[in-house]
């Protein structure tokens, strides 16, 4: 794999500037911020094509991805766009010759992950996916708090986000662009999951709903699930939960809920609760949770390629989530637990 001297040597490049979120910013900051060079963006919007002038003015701009990777000497691209696209862009990036870093989620299926795998490989290139969340306050305390066994063996962990809202007029609320329900915030929780059991996924039972509110999106039919929910079967004999609703009118007041031995960890994005019982009496204990440290990622980046420091967010690791998501709506398609596979 090429090596960089130093971390400016390393020049940075976005597909994708919308605004939404304004993501072609964060990410260019953030690498700026590593120490790396923002150097070009490829945008369709010719108006967001301004904006990232007035944000960085050296910038080079494109209108096309292929215009981009012809004139440009960029040398690390993060693909900001819809989820579908993901792989198709990352695919021609990697035949180009340049380190990719995808947003989450990684890809749609478990093949086209196998398939940009295989192709980084190939090219002895860097591949992953921007899990900034690896290290947000909550989930790093929750690891940090349950490996010191306050809770003793994990058993289970549920994963849930949801309440009662008309899905907005969107591609994120497009399956066929967005993949599904449980796709958006799924692949944080998942994330977040795989943090916590730390084994192998043997197999995984998916669910959907789908109708109640396909008539009131532009989408129509192509609107997301109301409801996804999964299961996942762990090696060393735990499981976990997933449920992303837009139909639930009494959701819950934490992202994930980590059942040991002996006791629950309760985890929520500003603080955290642990709950235990002795001789019939519970005991509970309350505390906020750090700030996160998501700027970590591209540091993890640029001294990977410069330093040779290990990678945190490998793509094999970015593609556990994909597989689980994935699994999930072929088995509800197929009424039955499916098992997992890996390359």
């Amino acid at each position: 794999m090429k090596r960089f001297n130093k971390v400016s040597d390393i020049k940075t490049g976005v597909i994708g500037y919308g605004g939404s979120f304004n993501m072609g910013k964060y990410h260019l900051t953030e690498m700026q911020q590593a120490g790396m060079v923002p150097k070009a963006v490829a945008e369709i919007d010719k108006k967001r094509l301004e904006v990232a002038k007035l944000d960085f003015p050296e910038i080079e701009t494109y209108s096309s991805v292929s215009d981009m990777l012809e004139k440009s000497d960029v040398d690390l691209v993060a693909i900001i766009t819809p989820h579908n696209t993901h792989a198709k862009l990352a695919i021609q990036c990697l035949k180009a010759n340049r380190h990719v870093v995808c947003e989450k989620p990684m890809a749609i299926t478990t093949e086209e992950c196998d398939i940009m795998i295989s192709e980084a490989k190939k090219r002895n290139l860097l591949l992953s996916t921007y899990h900034n969340r690896h290290w947000d306050g909550c989930i790093m305390e929750a690891v940090k708090k349950i490996k010191s066994g306050v809770i003793g063996d994990v058993i289970r962990v549920e994963a849930h986000m949801g309440s009662y809202y008309k899905p907005g007029d969107w591609w994120r609320s497009s399956k066929s662009i967005s993949g599904g329900i449980l796709y958006d915030w799924g692949v944080h929780l998942l994330e977040y999951t795989l943090q916590i059991i730390n084994s192998e996924i043997v197999e995984v039972s998916g669910f959907v709903k789908k109708g109640f509110w396909a008539d009131k999106t532009v989408w129509g039919k192509d609107t997301n699930e109301d409801e996804g929910f999964a299961t996942v079967r762990f090696k060393n004999g735990s499981w976990a939960t997933l449920c992303i609703s837009s139909i639930d009118s009494n959701p819950k007041n934490s992202v994930l809920e980590i059942t040991g031995t002996k006791g629950t960890y309760l985890m929520r994005h500003a603080d955290w609760e642990i709950i235990t019982q002795e001789n019939g009496v519970t005991h509970i204990t309350k505390g906020p949770n750090p700030k996160s440290e998501g700027w970590r990622f591209y540091q993890n980046i640029a001294n990977y390629l410069t330093k040779n420091e290990k990678l945190i967010i490998t793509a094999e690791w970015a593609r556990r989530p994909i597989h689980i998501l994935d699994l999930a709506y072929k088995s509800a398609k197929k009424q039955t637990a499916l098992k997992a596979k890996y390359k």
